[in-house]
């Protein structure tokens, strides 16, 4: 969530990870292509772990040589899975595809928590875990279902006095954010195997499922964050249908192979 620069390329400084220095020859598209997605394309993406949504627009603007791209929903740099992209006309449908249903796999890691509710900060106050059953974790899901009143984490893009929240966190300003009603109409859990919790989640816009790894982990005592995410669908799209980042880069070269809605 950093202010500039692609996260990806941070992450590739902090964590050492090698890439290529060699400079990639240009991707060049037809002129009838490049019109097409000013006329209006939604392009089903399956995010890659550790990019932002917006590295994934910053890609697809600089990849078709137009402005007019949005994505509809952001994913968090640790998350996969479904991104819709808007081009050209329809980013008009960007707002629909926001409001629309969302379902999510996971994990939950339980015995202690994080600043972020995520792995972008350092797991503390650890606590034992060991005694939590499997009906202790399954009724304390079922809290989680129905209309609730959702607090959502100060590591957010939530912007507080016109400055996103995660920022002022970052600089140590107390952060005070206002509980969002929100919708969880399946709460399942996939499977159990301590500290982990696998999950699946149904539900509506403005949820943040890292609040909810750590409601559920506060639910049972000893703390929770989310250790793992993906986007499973976005209304009627499934991610199924989604094509990665560099089969869509290499298909721009062979337009009618690109996958839309």
């Amino acid at each position: 969530m950093g202010k500039k620069g692609s996260y990806l390329a941070k992450h590739r400084a902090s964590t050492g990870e090698e890439f290529s220095t060699e400079k990639k020859a240009p991707i060049i598209i037809t002129d009838e292509l490049r019109s097409s997605f000013e006329d209006g394309k939604v392009l089903l993406i399956d995010k890659p772990l550790h990019w932002t949504s917006f590295d994934v627009v910053r890609k697809i603007r600089s990849s078709i040589r137009i402005k007019k791209v949005g994505h509809a929903g952001t994913l968090d740099p640790l998350a996969t899975g479904l991104l819709i992209v808007c081009t050209g006309k329809f980013t008009k449908k960007i707002n629909e595809y926001m409001a629309a249903e969302k379902e999510y796999t996971g994990a939950i890691t339980l015995g202690a928590i994080t600043p972020t509710y995520d792995l972008e900060s350092i797991p503390q106050e650890h606590k034992d875990f060991n005694s939590i059953s499997t009906d202790q974790v399954n009724e304390a899901a079922r809290l989680f279902t129905g209309e609730l009143q959702q607090m959502p984490p100060i590591f957010s893009a939530i912007k507080k006095d016109g400055v996103a929240s995660y920022e002022l966190a970052r600089r140590g300003i107390e952060v005070e954010l206002k509980a969002r009603t929100i919708t969880i109409s399946e709460f399942d859990v996939t499977a159990i195997n301590l500290p982990l919790i696998n999950f699946r989640v149904v539900c509506s816009t403005g949820t943040y499922i890292r609040s909810l790894a750590h409601d559920l982990g506060a639910a049972l005592g000893c703390g929770g964050y989310l250790s793992e995410l993906r986007r499973t669908r976005i209304g009627d799209q499934t991610v199924l249908q989604a094509i990665n980042m560099d089969d869509f880069l290499k298909s721009l070269s062979n337009s009618p192979s690109i996958p839309e809605f």
